[in-house]
C-alpha cells in the first residue's frame, strides 16, 4: 500500500479527526454525567436536610433532644439507607449523629464540621461523600445545623461502567466509520483512478481517444470535462505541426530534385573551372543531404499518421537481418568495419517487412557510421522470452550516459565531432523508433564510451 497515496492520506485525516471528536464527545459525556449525577445527589440531599429542618427541628425543645434522635431514626434509617445525618446545636454540641452505614462506604466520625451550610463533595478513606447542610431554629429558640449526605460510590461505579463501555465502543465505533469512510473515498476516488488510466493510455499517435467522464456535477466531471478539451486543443496542434510537415516535406521534393538536376549538369559542363566545379559539388553534397532531411521528415510524418500498409505479412525476421546485413557489408567494407551476422534459426514476426527492414538498415548504417576503421559490427536474432529479439553490436566511440535518454530525438545530435559525420541528420534513430512503435515493439539502447553501442529491438513472436 502505498502510504503517501491520496486514497490512504484521505482515510488518515478522516480517521484522525473522527478519532479525535469521538474521544472528546466520550469525554464531554463523562464530565457532564458525572456532573449530572453529583449535582441531582446534592439536590436529594438539600431537600431531604430541608425537610428535616423545617419539621423535625423546627418543633424540637431542648427536653425533646431524644425524641429528634428517635424520629429521625424511624422516619431515615440512614444507616440502612447508607446515608449520613448529623444535627449540630449552634454550640457545637451534636444532637443526633448517624451510625455507620451498611455497605461501610464511609464512616460517619471522619466527617468533618461544615460552617459555611453549603453542599460539598467529600473525599473520605472510604470513598466519596455527597453533603448538604441547612440552618434551622426550633420552637425554643436554639440555632441547629441539619448535614444530610450519602456516598457518591453508586454513581462513581455507573461512571465506571460508561467509561468501560466507551473504551469498548469508541474504537469499535472508529473502526466501523473508518471501513466505511475508505469504502466511500475509494468509491469517490474510483472515476480518478480510470482518468489516471486512460491518460496514460492517450499519446501523441491516439490523441483522439478522451477521457471518462463520470456524470456527478462535481469537482471530478469538471477535472474529466477540462482535460478532454485540453487533449482536443493538443490533438488539433500535433495535427496541423504534423500536417505541415508532411505538406512542406512533399513540396521541397520537387525543387530539390530539379537542383540537384541542375547542379549534376552543371558539373559536367565543359570549360568549368576548377574551384566553381568543387564548389558545386560541395553544394550537390548539402542538397543531397537536404533530399536525405526531407525523406526522413515524410516517412515520420507518414508513420506519425498512421499511414502503414494496413495488411501485415508472417516473415522470418532472422533472413531479412541477414538479407540485410549481406546488402550494408560493401558500405562497411568501404570504412575497413568488419560486418558480421550471426546465423540463427527462424524466428517468425508478423508485421511490415519494408519498415522493418528499415530498422536493420538505419541501426547498421548508424553503427557503421560511428565505428573506426578495424571496428566490429554484430548482428543477432534470436527468440528470447516468447519475442523477437534483433540486437546490433558495435565496437564503436560510444554514447555518453546523459545522452542515452535523448538518442531518439528528432535531429538530436551527441556531439560536434557526431555532428561532423557525413550524411547524418540525426533522424534515423527517431524512424528507428516511430517504426517500433508501429509495431508495438521496445528499442533501448546501452553504451559504454570508448567501448561500444548495442541496440536492441524487442518484437512479439508471430502466433
Amino acid at each position: 500500500m502505498n502510504t503517501r497515496s491520496l486514497r490512504v492520506r484521505l482515510v488518515a485525516w478522516y480517521a484522525g479527526v473522527l478519532s479525535l471528536v469521538f474521544v472528546l464527545l466520550g469525554l464531554l459525556t463523562l464530565l457532564f454525567l458525572r456532573h449530572y449525577l453529583e449535582e441531582n445527589l446534592l439536590d436529594n440531599q438539600a431537600r431531604r436536610a430541608r425537610q428535616i429542618a423545617d419539621t423535625l427541628v423546627a418543633s424540637t425543645r431542648s427536653d425533646t433532644a431524644a425524641t429528634l434522635a428517635q424520629q429521625v431514626e424511624s422516619l431515615y434509617s440512614p444507616e440502612a439507607n447508607d446515608r449520613f445525618i448529623r444535627i449540630t446545636r449552634s454550640d457545637g454540641t451534636v444532637v443526633y449523629a448517624s451510625g455507620a452505614p451498611r455497605e461501610a462506604r464511609f464512616n460517619p466520625h471522619e466527617v468533618p464540621a461544615n460552617p459555611g451550610g453549603s453542599a460539598r463533595k467529600l473525599e473520605l478513606p472510604g470513598g466519596s461523600l455527597l453533603v448538604a447542610a441547612r440552618d434551622a431554629v426550633a420552637a425554643d429558640g436554639l440555632r441547629y445545623r441539619v448535614e444530610v449526605g450519602t456516598s457518591a460510590a453508586p454513581s462513581e461505579a455507573l461512571l465506571r461502567r460508561m467509561l468501560a463501555i466507551l473504551a469498548v465502543g469508541l474504537p469499535l465505533a472508529v473502526a466501523a466509520a473508518v471501513a466505511g469512510g475508505f469504502v466511500l473515498v475509494r468509491r469517490a476516488l474510483r472515476p480518478v483512478a480510470q482518468i489516471a488510466y486512460q491518460a496514460q493510455q492517450i499519446s501523441e499517435h491516439n490523441l483522439s481517444e478522451r477521457l471518462p467522464v463520470v456524470r456527478s456535477g462535481d469537482e471530478i466531471e469538471r477535472l474529466s470535462v477540462s482535460l478532454n478539451h485540453m487533449i482536443g486543443r493538443l490533438e488539433a496542434a500535433v495535427t496541423g505541426s504534423k500536417q505541415f510537415v508532411a505538406d512542406a516535406s512533399h513540396e521541397l521534393r520537387t525543387p530539390l530534385t530539379v537542383m540537384r538536376g541542375e547542379l549534376e549538369g552543371l558539373a559536367q559542363a565543359p570549360g568549368l573551372a576548377a574551384e566553381v566545379r568543387e564548389a558545386v559539388g560541395s553544394v550537390l553534397e548539402e542538397v543531397d543531404r537536404l533530399a536525405e532531411i526531407v525523406e526522413g521528415l515524410l516517412a515520420l510524418s507518414r508513420l506519425d499518421a498512421g499511414d502503414a500498409p494496413s495488411e501485415w505479412t508472417h516473415f522470418d525476421l532472422a533472413e531479412l537481418a541477414a538479407e540485410t546485413a549481406d546488402q550494408m557489408s560493401l558500405l562497411a567494407l568501404d570504412k575497413a568495419v568488419t560486418l558480421t551476422c550471426a546465423p540463427a534459426r527462424s524466428v517468425t514476426v508478423e508485421g511490415d517487412r519494408a519498415r522493418l527492414k528499415q530498422v536493420v538498415v538505419n541501426l547498421l548504417d548508424n553503427a557503421i557510421k560511428y565505428t573506426p576503421a578495424r571496428g566490429r559490427i554484430e548482428l543477432g536474432v534470436r527468440a528470447q522470452d516468447e519475442q523477437a529479439l534483433l540486437e546490433v553490436r558495435d565496437t564503436g566511440i560510444g554514447i555518453p550516459a546523459d545522452a542515452l535518454a535523448h538518442v531518439f530525438q528528432r535531429f538530436y545530435r551527441v556531439d560536434t565531432a557526431r555532428s561532423r559525420e557525413p550524411g547524418g541528420a540525426g533522424l534515423g534513430l527517431s524512424i528507428v523508433q516511430s517504426i517500433c512503435s508501429a509495431h508495438g515493439a521496445e528499442v533501448e539502447v546501452t553504451s559504454e564510451p570508448g567501448a561500444g553501442t548495442t541496440f536492441r529491438v524487442r518484437l512479439r513472436l508471430a502466433r
